[in-house]
């Protein structure tokens, strides 16, 4: 039985997704490749709050070069599962990202429209580069078509929990991706 078999989960859970030994794989995984491909640079990560600040922070500490950290704020949900379409930026970043390397930090993409809001907004900014690396992609045929340089995982069109992504503010802090009880 795995370590994820025993868990009691918590009200409101269906089921484990992805546990939490596969996420830490996946993202040792993707901090090695990213180190490799900024190996000499010194990217600054732009983490996609809230969800992002989990997979951001062990994203980083899996990555064995220089690095800065920037945070913004985007919300397209509020307190719903679903997206409301409209786009808005809650916190911008502190620091100008002309010529600079950027690694927009994501924990989900899920319709696409946030990351394409969050991709034109950025790019207008003149960075040297900027890349993409989220932690999951759900399987949508209506998605806004988003490039997506780094990809932990691909998973079902479900409402997921964990790792720092949350439903009405709760589950953030599991450390396993799971999916919300529809019922």
């Amino acid at each position: 039985m795995s370590e994820t078999e025993r868990l009691e989960l918590p009200d409101g859970v269906e089921r484990v997704l992805l546990s939490e030994e596969q996420i830490q794989k996946r993202t040792r995984e993707l901090g090695e490749e990213l180190s490799e491909h900024y190996r000499g640079r010194k990217p600054l990560l732009v983490g996609v709050l809230t969800g992002a600040y989990v997979f951001m922070a062990d994203l980083s500490r899996a990555m064995n070069i220089e690095l800065d950290v920037e945070f913004m704020a985007v919300s397209s949900y509020g307190m719903a599962t679903e997206t409301s379409g409209v786009v808005r930026i809650l916190k911008d970043l502190d620091t100008a990202i002309e010529g600079k390397d950027v690694l927009i930090v994501e924990d989900i993409i899920d319709s696409g429209l946030t990351l394409k809001y969050l991709l034109d907004v950025l790019q207008r900014r003149n960075p040297r580069d900027i890349r993409v690396v989220a932690l999951l992609k759900k399987l949508r045929d209506d998605a806004v078509p988003v490039p997506v340089d780094y990809l932990g995982f691909e998973i079902p069109d479900e409402f997921v929990v964990g790792c720092g992504l949350d439903a009405g503010r709760r589950y953030r802090n599991l450390p396993y991706v799971a999916v919300v009880r529809t019922d």
